[in-house]
Parts: C-alpha cells; sequence; structure tokens
C-alpha cells in the first residue's frame, strides 16, 4: 500500500474533522462546541476541496462557515446565562447513542474489509463551478427562481412571527406592571 503525501494529508484532515465533530457533539460547554462545529466545517470544505469538489467546497464555507456557524454564535453568545440552562447539552442520549455506534460499527466494518476496492488510474478534474452555474441558468432556471421567492417567504414569515411574540411579550409586560 504506497501511501502519497496527498493520502497522509487526506487522511489527517479527516481524522481532525471526525475529532472536531465528536467534540462538538460529546462537550457540555456550548460555546466550545460551537467553535468545533467550526472546525468541521472547515475540515469538510477541504475534503472537499481535495476530492476536486471545487464547488461544493466553496459553498460549504460559504453558506455553513458565513452563514450557520455565524448566526450560531451570535446566538449562543446574546443568550443569558446560557451555561446556567437546565438543560444545556447534556449529552442526553450517550448510553444509546454509544450502543448505535457500536452497532453500526460491527455491520461496518466487515463490508469495509471485505469489499473489493477497485484500483483504477487518477483522473484529472477539471472545475465543476462553471458547469453548475450553465446548468442553474439553463435547464433550472425555473425551479432555482421558485425556491428563491419560498426563502423569501420565509424569512419574512419569521420576521412576522418574532414581531409578533416581542409585541405579545411586550404586552404581557405591561399588563403585569398595571397590575401591581
Amino acid at each position: 500500500m504506497n501511501l502519497t503525501l496527498v493520502d497522509l494529508v487526506f487522511y489527517g484532515v479527516a481524522l481532525v474533522t471526525i475529532a472536531s465533530a465528536g467534540y462538538a457533539v460529546f462537550t457540555r460547554n456550548i460555546v466550545r462546541a460551537v467553535f468545533a462545529l467550526l472546525a468541521t466545517f472547515f475540515g469538510m470544505a477541504v475534503l472537499y476541496g481535495m476530492l476536486s469538489a471545487d464547488f461544493v467546497a466553496v459553498i460549504q464555507v460559504l453558506v455553513y462557515v458565513g452563514g450557520i456557524l455565524v448566526l450560531l454564535l451570535f446566538a449562543v453568545m446574546l443568550t443569558g446565562n446560557i451555561e446556567d440552562a437546565p438543560r444545556s447539552s447534556r449529552s442526553g442520549g450517550l448510553i444509546i447513542g454509544l450502543l448505535t455506534g457500536v452497532a453500526l460499527l460491527t455491520l461496518l466494518i466487515p463490508l469495509m474489509l471485505n469489499a473489493p476496492w477497485l484500483q483504477v488510474e487518477s483522473a484529472i478534474y477539471s472545475p465543476t463551478t462553471a458547469a453548475i452555474g450553465e446548468a442553474i441558468l439553463k435547464e433550472a432556471l425555473l425551479p432555482f427562481e421558485v425556491l428563491s421567492i419560498v426563502l423569501l417567504g420565509i424569512v419574512i414569515g419569521a420576521v412576522v412571527i418574532a414581531r409578533f411574540k416581542r409585541s405579545n411579550a411586550a404586552a404581557s409586560g405591561q399588563s403585569e406592571e398595571a397590575g401591581q
């Protein structure tokens, strides 16, 4: 088995990604879990890039690291006394999760060891971003635009619901002050 430097880097990044994902799941500190998730998302982007999925790697960084993770960080940082919450990341189903993981490993490891792994020559990959852009803007233009309208509706709905809850909370706070 000849391992090249690229193979070693790939396995190293995969190991770090799996370790950070495990830390994100099993840590009790929610701030550390979010930062471990950051390492997991970046590791996935590197793995996608090494597998010549350049578009997916960039989207991974833009959407997950740039959007969702920043949103999680703001949510965690702006929530007061989140560490004192009664069920703040307690790893509730640890036994069930471990049993499920062991069962999956006992099924998957023999499959992996007995699989006929085919060795093929490495292909030279070309960037996929242009082909995906062509497909979105030609064949899939209508579904793409419909999806953007649906997402806009979801954002507007979330804002309306948040304002409605805020006005109800303010109204109930004023009625409590008037009763005292």
